[in-house]
């Protein structure tokens, strides 16, 4: 097994991993991150007794907080070399293990994105905020989910999410499909460990076969979040995104601190630049 930086990765038996995002101060997204998954896709690709991968956080404001505009890729890495969330999140896809987020804290942006690449998404009632407030600092989501939020949610609640920059609670994100089940904060633990457990116990080769088969229809196109990736890429050089993420830095992006903690309640405040 690697050595992993930001995140660690826990061998409950060899059907079932836990992977822990432990990134401080508040588990924001970069080039590193996605390396590091990228490595692990490989790892859980070549494990021929694993089953069941159950992504959590040890920070329990911060799931992963977004991604950090200041990341660049390694030197020794090309941008054609590094690797991307599409890539990752289509490995995950299609991978004969099952993916599962178990979310506390805030998920916006790609951390959001992450989540819903995972096969299943289980949040905690009390402590679980999710958001895709790109569109609020002048970009636009460039990490799948406007791709498979309108397969979750529809078409109109994609865009209050997309458009509109906000929070949402973990009820009103189960009640629009954004996740499988928001469970009282005290039971999520044991209820996606049962569920890993319950799952690691069935043969694989009947659980790779299912998987596959329930992905048809349900991937989104390649070809189209490469088109929302490279939005985003070109996003980062208009003005407005610019300006908006130099006053995001102002106000304490990247930081545990109350523009993390209420980001959507500051993103109006952003146009005052």
């Amino acid at each position: 097994m690697y050595d992993y930086k930001q995140f660690s990765v826990q061998l409950e038996t060899p059907s079932l991993w836990r992977v822990i995002f432990d990134n401080p101060p508040i588990n924001m997204v970069n080039h590193e991150t996605l390396q590091e998954l990228y490595r692990l896709t490989s790892e859980m690709a070549e494990s021929g007794d694993l089953k069941v991968v159950v992504f959590e956080s040890a920070n329990a404001d911060f799931f992963l907080a977004h991604w950090d505009i200041a990341s660049k890729a390694p030197a020794s890495t090309s941008a054609s070399e590094a690797p991307s969330w599409m890539q990752i999140s289509l490995r995950l896809a299609n991978a004969p293990v099952v993916s599962i987020a178990s979310i506390r804290g805030r998920a916006r942006g790609i951390g959001s994105e992450i989540a819903l690449g995972c096969d299943m998404r289980f949040a905690s009632i009390e402590k679980a905020i999710f958001g895709q407030p790109e569109v609020g600092v002048g970009l636009v989501p460039g990490g799948g989910s406007l791709e498979r939020l309108p397969m979750l949610s529809g078409r109109a609640r994609a865009l209050e999410i997309v458009l509109g920059g906000n929070d949402f609670d973990a009820q009103t994100a189960e009640r629009y499909g954004w996740i499988n089940r928001a469970l009282p904060d005290a039971q999520l633990d044991s209820f996606v460990m049962d569920l890993a457990r319950r799952i690691a116990s069935f043969d694989k080769q009947a659980l790779t076969a299912a998987k596959r088969l329930l992905n048809r229809g349900s991937i989104p196109s390649e070809d189209h979040l490469k088109e929302s990736q490279a939005t985003f890429s070109l996003a980062s050089g208009w003005p407005g995104a610019q300006a908006r993420g130099r006053k995001s830095i102002e106000l304490g992006m990247g930081k545990h601190n109350d523009f993390e903690m209420n980001l959507a309640a500051h993103l109006p405040a952003l146009a005052a630049v």
